[in-house]
C-alpha cells in the first residue's frame, strides 16, 4: 500500500483536475486513457481532448502532457525508484562508425527503452547514450521495485542478452530512496524530474555495471524481495561516496564477464 507521501503526490498531480472533470473523462469514449486524469487518447473522446492539449505525454504515452509537462511548477519529497541504462563503450563505438550509423543505433536503443520502460515508469531523460526513468509509487498498479527489476531484465533481453551476442552492450543501475519529484525550471522552460542523492547513486551504479549487468542497491533488493534472488553480492567504491556500497548484481550475459569496481 502506498505511504502517505506517495498518496499526497498522486493527489498533487490530480490537483488541477476536479472530480467532475475526471467523471466526465470516464464518460468520453475511449481507452487508452491518461492514468492520472483519465482523458481518452483515441476515438471521438481522444480527438476532442487532443484538440485542447490532452495529448499523450512525451515522457510516457500512458499519461497526458497536461498532467506532466504542462502541470504547475512544484512537487514534493517522496520515495521514488530510479533506473539508469547506458550503452557500454559508446565513445569508442562513435569514434569508429559514421554519424548516421551511430544515430541509427541510438534511435534503436531509445525505441527499445521507451517500449519497455513506459509500461511502469516515466522516462525522465534520454541524453547521449543514456536513459533515466522514474518509478513513482501509486502512479501505476503494482510494486515499483518489482517493476524496476523486471523492466531492467526486459530491456537487456530486448538488447539481445541471453540469445548470444547482443546488438548493443547495455548496463543498468537501480536505486530507491527519497528525492524531490516534480516540475522544476523557470517560466515555460521546465521539466518533470527527480532531484536527490538517490539519482546520483543510481547513476553511479549504472556506471559500475558491465554489459548485460543489472546493479541493484541494497534498498532496491530489500523491496524487490524474491525478484532479486539469484543476484550476486558485490562491494563497490563509488565516486563521491565516502563508504563502500553493498549491492547485488544480476548478469544476463551468457558470455564470460568480469567484475568491475568504479573508484574514480
Amino acid at each position: 500500500m502506498a505511504g502517505s507521501d506517495e498518496v499526497d503526490f498522486v493527489r498533487l498531480l490530480e490537483s488541477h483536475r476536479t472530480r467532475l472533470f475526471v467523471r466526465l473523462m470516464h464518460r468520453l469514449p475511449r481507452a487508452p486513457r491518461c492514468a492520472v486524469c483519465r482523458a481518452p487518447f483515441e476515438g471521438i473522446g481522444g480527438r476532442v481532448m487532443g484538440a485542447v492539449g490532452f495529448a499523450p505525454s512525451r515522457k510516457n504515452p500512458r499519461l497526458c502532457s497536461r498532467c506532466f509537462e504542462h502541470a504547475p511548477m512544484g512537487g514534493q519529497e517522496m520515495e521514488v525508484g530510479i533506473l539508469f541504462a547506458d550503452i557500454r563503450g559508446f565513445t569508442a563505438l562513435a569514434e569508429h562508425q559514421a554519424p548516421d550509423q551511430v544515430a541509427g543505433l541510438l534511435n534503436r536503443f531509445y525505441a527499445a527503452a521507451v517500449d519497455v520502460l513506459c509500461r511502469h515508469a516515466i522516462v525522465d531523460k534520454m541524453v547521449g547514450d543514456e536513459v533515466m526513468a522514474l518509478y513513482l509509487p501509486g502512479l501505476f498498479d503494482g510494486d515499483p521495485a518489482g517493476h524496476m527489476v523486471g523492466d531492467a531484465e526486459a530491456l537487456l533481453a530486448t538488447a539481445g542478452y541471453g540469445e548470444g551476442k547482443p546488438w548493443v552492450e547495455v548496463g543498468v543501475g537501480l536505486d530507491f530512496g527519497t528525492a524531490f519529484v516534480g516540475n522544476v525550471g523557470a517560466g515555460e522552460v521546465k521539466d518533470f524530474t527527480a532531484i536527490g542523492d538517490v539519482v546520483n547513486t543510481a547513476a553511479r551504479l549504472q556506471a559500475a555495471a558491465g554489459g548485460g549487468e543489472i546493479v541493484l542497491s541494497s534498498r532496491v533488493a530489500a523491496r524487490a524481495g524474491r525478484l532479486a534472488a539469484g543476484a550476486s553480492p558485490r562491494e563497490l567504491t563509488l565516486k563521491g561516496k565516502s563508504d563502500p556500497e553493498q549491492v547485488l548484481v544480476r548478469s544476463m550475459d551468457r558470455r564470460a564477464t568480469t567484475n568491475r569496481v568504479v573508484g574514480s
